[in-house]
């Protein structure tokens, strides 16, 4: 499906507004040094654990180069959960879920912001930093789900169901952000649901949230036919047949799995919230059921925890690699940038969610 139409970017070179504003630089040498090997030595003992050592002389160039160009394009990188450990770990500067990134990215300083994500958490920096510079790595890393409805969609919800109060899920494009009351993320939906004091609410476009959520309030939710291509092939059977093999197994879902799934869980909540379980739970063995590379990451910090891995990868998450995120640092691209009448109520959606948490 074609990413929606508020975001605009153009390949190659660096973009006209970023080469304004920037000088282009030469690619960095990426040579595998006795020095640099030496230099890189602490980091990679931090997550020697999930990074075969094979990998490191060819991913340590790239880390170094990318940290050094950090600071001279005065640049932050935003990077999600399922990001791979050698962009987690190491090079990124804030790290989280949707809503940890979209109220990082309204704190932050520097001039860039290299959002290593997908699409739709690349607008919501630009909008949360209108004035800033905002890159993609790689302009293909969509998302199913936020491709799975339009703003012409939301108008033709709000005609169907006049007056009911339309809580958007962050993973949405700027079009659909724009014709939203509110914002939420998979952490906060309940509240927000919950914040109008009315009887019915649609909650969109994930179906499989909002049928979760649903169970744990008296509001109505009216829901959209979208779905995470990752967490909707999660089955019930499946949970079921890791308590076969180990019944003291412990089983966390994220709530874009179906709501079958969900019940099979033993705990349910975004990814900083199934992150912060395991941390104060600390289980002996434990499935992540999410994105397979959150689970190495959460590994480096939780050294005696198993995880036991279903490796549903995200395609479009994937497509962020040290190779790009380099690229983007030295060439200036792929800028974003959202209409400015779009932006305007985008924006607003987004910062009544951020607000109402503060």
């Amino acid at each position: 499906m074609a990413l929606a139409g508020s975001m605009q970017h153009k390949t190659g070179s660096a973009t006209p507004a970023a080469a304004r504003r920037f000088k282009p630089l030469e690619m960095p040498e990426l040579e595998y040094t006795p020095g640099l090997a030496k230099e890189m030595a602490p980091l990679y003992e931090k997550v020697k654990s999930v990074i075969p050592s094979v990998e490191w002389p060819f991913f340590a160039p790239y880390i170094h180069a990318i940290n050094r160009l950090k600071k001279e394009r005065d640049a932050v990188v935003l990077a999600h959960n399922y990001q791979t450990p050698e962009i987690f770990h190491c090079v990124a500067d804030i790290a989280g879920d949707s809503l940890q990134l979209a109220k990082e990215a309204a704190k932050v300083d520097a001039d860039v912001i290299v959002q290593c994500g997908v699409h739709f958490m690349a607008e919501t920096s630009k909008l949360l930093n209108p004035q800033k510079t905002v890159l993609i790595p790689d302009v293909k890393a969509g998302c199913s789900l936020a491709d799975s409805i339009t703003g012409a969609d939301v108008r033709l919800l709000r005609e169907t169901y006049p007056g009911v109060p339309v809580v958007t899920y962050v993973n949405t494009s700027a079009d659909v952000k724009a014709e939203s009351d509110i914002c939420c993320t998979s952490s906060n939906a309940l509240q927000i649901v919950e914040s109008f004091g009315v009887d019915r609410v649609l909650c969109i476009p994930d179906e499989f949230l909002a049928k979760n959520i649903a169970k744990q309030t008296n509001v109505k939710i009216l829901t959209w036919k979208g779905h995470c291509e990752v967490h909707e092939r999660f089955t019930a059977e499946e949970l079921r047949a890791y308590r076969r093999d180990d019944p003291n197994i412990v089983i966390i879902a994220h709530p874009e799995c179906p709501p079958e799934v969900v019940a099979e869980a033993d705990f349910s909540g975004s990814t900083s919230g199934m992150i912060n379980w395991v941390k104060q739970n600390q289980p002996k063995r434990v499935v992540m059921v999410t994105e397979c590379s959150m689970s190495d990451n959460v590994a480096v910090e939780n050294p005696n925890v198993e995880f036991v891995r279903p490796c549903n990868l995200c395609p479009h998450m994937k497509r962020i690699s040290l190779k790009n995120i380099l690229e983007s640092l030295v060439y200036m691209r792929e800028e974003v940038t959202v209409d400015p009448a779009v932006a305007v109520r985008a924006r607003a959606a987004v910062e009544r969610m951020i607000n109402l948490g503060n």
